[in-house]
């Protein structure tokens, strides 16, 4: 189960949720969030470890704007949390990793994403918002058991310390990670590092124990 840890904004705190070494760590490009990174200093991006994908969020953002981007802190990954169509996410594909996101509810059809079939890398799966998630809700996971692709994904959406090790039950062939964010922070784009430490603990411990199952 990989671990991600997006909405990242604040130097120092940057620095102390690398130190915990999650598989990726995102990084919102996208104004009208209260998470927005701004215009981070190259420094802070370049001594994350390489281990960590350097994650970059954005809502319909430019393809330009995307590209400038991704060379100036050379990010591994991206995440298009808005309404970007599958050749727009492809043409990203020999670059970094592309994250198609996707904000679901009830009445969400799952056979929309055959088009992104070979062109994305990975779904992540938010809580449906008006506001491109960060709603700190979840969404009614057994939903999950109409996404039939092959293609992983992430979850997101409302993820807390209550119900992550409800999360880690959720028994789907494709769930490769969980996205950690708003239930995890003190104010928007400060994450509780404690809170952090002891989420990683409860991954690491599932993961273990299914090993050793």
């Amino acid at each position: 189960m990989k671990i991600k840890v997006c909405g990242l904004k604040i130097p120092e705190n940057i620095k102390a949720v690398a130190a915990l070494h999650p598989d990726y760590m995102g990084f919102i490009f996208y104004e009208n969030s209260p998470r927005y990174v701004g215009n981070p200093t190259e420094e802070i991006l370049k001594n994350i470890p390489a281990s960590i994908q350097k994650t970059a969020v954005f809502v319909n953002e430019s393809a330009e704007e995307i590209d400038t981007l991704i060379e100036k802190y050379h990010f591994d990954a991206i995440q298009l949390h808005g309404g970007e169509d599958p050749d727009f996410a492809r043409s990203f594909r020999n670059k970094v990793k592309v994250i198609k996101a996707f904000g679901v509810d009830n009445t969400f059809n799952f056979e929309r994403l055959n088009d992104y079939v070979d062109k994305v890398d990975y779904f992540l799966f938010d809580t449906r918002t008006e506001k491109h998630g960060g709603s700190g809700k979840p969404f009614d996971w057994s939903v999950l058991n109409n996404y039939q692709l092959d293609i992983p994904f992430f979850l997101s959406g409302g993820i807390s310390s209550e119900n992550l090790e409800q999360v880690l039950n959720l028994n789907h062939p494709q769930l490769y990670g969980v996205d950690l964010n708003s239930k995890f922070e003190d104010t928007p784009g400060v994450k509780n590092i404690e809170h952090l430490t002891k989420a990683f603990e409860t991954v690491k411990k599932a993961y273990t124990n299914e090993i050793r199952g």
